[in-house]
């Protein structure tokens, strides 16, 4: 650590601690008041004017709830990354130690995924669209014609989108996290011009959650990118416009109009008129979202009654049994904390010395055994390619399968 903490920059270790002071909350006189020293010391300090001494940074690594490798890193921090989400926390009251901690992951989840990038001179591409002008027409109409206009731009006609999370990273270049979170948070959203944008989705909600609240927060990201969010559930009494573009977008996004009608016209066909709950909790299994929120759409179509949801419950239909009588597996929700790119990266950046076993470890979150267990995973399946793209290692089908022994 001596050797690190003398080769840095004392402007770089600065602007981290003063990141990491504000993502906790605190002022300067709280850091200066735990070290017992004058606020224009740690003034001094985060500016790069005041060197730092080794058991003063030790105890504001305390304080701020960072390892001291972090702060020590030689990359400049990225600045206002995680402070932008300030507004949204308190405008949801949710300004408390767990969901900042949950952002100070997710920030340095991001610079370590550019760190990766640059170490093997593999930017990540970002076919961003525009941003979509939506001020003059209502949520709903607005939601509609962005999320026709998206499903367009990326090809995906107007079926299910049964690979949500890898249709954003893989063709809009999208940085998406599964983090533990409180329960109540769905999802964060944030964007820098120097990381892109970048998605957190919690890890204890089920897949269909994990689906909606990345459309959800897709929809904020093609609307007002530089605006961070915290999605939380059932946190409004008046939802704002924004939030109800979100939502329907979500919705849209998954269920589009003209596909869900003629599926469901198909199964009405077949039924001679009439539809059943068991086509219903078949055709939310095809979309991949949960029941209600494809009854809801379909009441909103008009392809249902108003209240059939509730009108269902109140009668005690059980959506998880139903599930279960017609052989509906539950699907799994395909949360990996990290990117496979972003492990391909690591596992690239070892194999070719640039890091080191521990290092390889660390930008992975696991102890050193199951690194080297997901290390041989990742080099005997999968590959990236000279584009940046992630892909399984293909056989080439002109070659002979079993060698001649000479």
């Amino acid at each position: 650590m001596q050797q690190l903490f003398t080769e840095l920059d004392p402007r770089t270790l600065g602007l981290r601690l003063q990141e990491a002071r504000k993502a906790r909350g605190l002022t300067q006189q709280d850091a200066a008041e735990h070290l017992g020293m004058a606020r224009t010391t740690v003034t001094g300090i985060e500016k790069g004017e005041r060197a730092v001494q080794p058991e003063e940074l030790l105890r504001l690594s305390a304080l701020y709830g960072r390892a001291i490798h972090e702060l020590l890193r030689q990359r400049e921090p990225l600045t206002d990354f995680t402070v932008q989400f300030r507004t949204s926390l308190n405008q949801r009251g949710l300004d408390i130690p767990e969901v900042s901690a949950v952002i100070a992951d997710f920030q340095q989840l991001s610079e370590d995924y550019l760190e990766l990038e640059e170490l093997r001179g593999a930017t990540l591409p970002r076919p961003y669209p525009l941003p979509y002008d939506i001020s003059e027409i209502t949520a709903e109409q607005a939601a509609e014609d962005v999320a026709t206009a998206e499903r367009n731009r990326l090809g995906l006609g107007d079926g299910p989108v049964p690979n949500l999370r890898e249709v954003l990273e893989n063709d809009v270049g999208i940085r998406i996290f599964c983090l533990k979170m409180p329960s109540k948070v769905a999802a964060l959203l944030g964007y820098t011009d120097r990381v892109g944008g970048c998605i957190a989705i919690n890890a204890g909600h089920p897949l269909e959650r994990h689906r909606w609240s990345l459309a959800h927060e897709y929809a904020h990201f093609l609307t007002r990118r530089y605006q961070a969010d915290v999605m939380v559930l059932s946190a409004y009494r008046r939802v704002p416009e924004s939030e109800r573009f979100a939502d329907a977008f979500a919705k849209f996004f998954l269920m589009p109009s003209t596909g869900l009608l003629r599926r469901f016209n198909e199964l009405k066909r077949a039924r001679q008129g009439t539809i059943t709950p068991a086509e219903l909790v078949k055709l939310a299994h095809f979309y991949n979202v949960s029941f209600e929120a494809l009854v809801r759409h379909l009441e909103a179509q008009r392809m249902l009654s108003t209240g059939t949801f509730e009108d269902l419950i109140d009668r005690g239909f059980k959506v998880r049994e139903a599930q279960g009588i017609l052989q509906l597996a539950p699907q799994q929700a395909s949360c990996e904390k990290l990117p496979l790119r972003y492990q391909l990266l690591a596992a690239e950046a070892y194999q070719k010395a640039q890091i080191t076993e521990g290092e390889f470890a660390r930008f992975l979150r696991l102890d050193r055994l199951s690194a080297r267990q997901l290390y041989q995973s990742l080099s005997r399946n999968l590959t990236l390619s000279n584009e940046g793209t992630v892909g399984e290692i293909g056989l080439n089908l002109g070659e002979t399968i079993v060698s001649q022994r000479v």
